[in-house]
């Protein structure tokens, strides 16, 4: 199974999967593959961190936004979960790390079977109010570094119901690397999403476009054009300085 981790720069992704690989090499053949735009940081970090054997890591030095190369263009994601798959084979989960990005960030179906989109308490506590789809439809949301509420002013417990709320039931994580409940909440639930893959009870759904947004010019009568990715409704674009996205319009 090959399980996309994305979110804003700072979430905790990193160590999120250090984690994971922590408490799962010794049960499972695992391999991670790493987004940076021009670095090979997020490898560096894991490889230092003795949670695999370095092989089994490799980055991926995207060039641009990180969303281009694991939404828009996967082919150097592909490749490279490809050559781990052919590498280590069998393997039983290959975990792709998003560079950091925005709230509209999402992996394509055709390069991860399940995602778990990352936020965190001091990120703030509205972050989750804001939605997208990453937040709203990803198969696993994480509210991490809960330990860090009384510090930065977040009710936790309110964020936690407020991401709840906006995900209509699907399942939320409040996590912190030094509560081991809820450690093994997030290593439950991969166990359990790894199970429905290999039973075929699991099907890769997308996420979703990016949410609808408002392209500004002040040469039209409304100050801009309301713009949606959303093919099956999607609205004439014309803003005439927009770029066209890659993958039939999706973002």
């Amino acid at each position: 199974m090959r399980l996309g981790v994305a979110g804003p720069v700072g979430t905790g992704k990193s160590s999120l999967i250090a984690l994971l690989c922590r408490r799962l090499a010794d049960r499972l053949s695992l391999a991670v593959v790493t987004n940076d735009i021009y670095t090979d940081e997020d490898a560096r970090f894991l490889r230092s961190a003795g949670v695999l054997d370095p092989d089994r890591i490799r980055p991926v030095e995207t060039g641009a936004c990180p969303h281009t190369a694991i939404r828009d263009d996967v082919t150097a994601n592909l490749l490279a979960v490809e050559d781990l798959e052919a590498d280590f084979a069998p393997l039983d989960l290959v975990i792709v790390e998003s560079g950091g990005d925005n709230l509209t960030a999402t992996f394509s179906p055709a390069l991860v079977d399940a995602q778990i989109f990352v936020l965190d308490v001091a990120g703030g506590g509205d972050v989750v109010r804001k939605g997208g789809p990453g937040i709203a439809r990803a198969d696993l949301l994480v509210v991490n570094k809960t330990d860090l509420g009384p510090y930065v002013g977040v009710d936790v417990e309110r964020m936690v119901r407020e991401g709840g709320a906006a995900r209509a039931g699907r399942p939320v994580v409040a996590l912190s690397r030094h509560d081991e409940a809820s450690v093994d909440q997030l290593v439950g639930w991969v166990l359990a999403m790894l199970a429905s893959y290999r039973a075929g009870g699991h099907v890769a759904v997308d996420p979703g476009p990016m949410a609808p947004h408002f392209h500004a010019d002040e040469a039209h009568p409304d100050g801009g054009v309301l713009h949606t990715h959303d093919d099956a409704h999607a609205e004439p674009h014309d803003d005439p300085h927009a770029e066209p996205h890659a993958g039939g319009g999706r973002a």
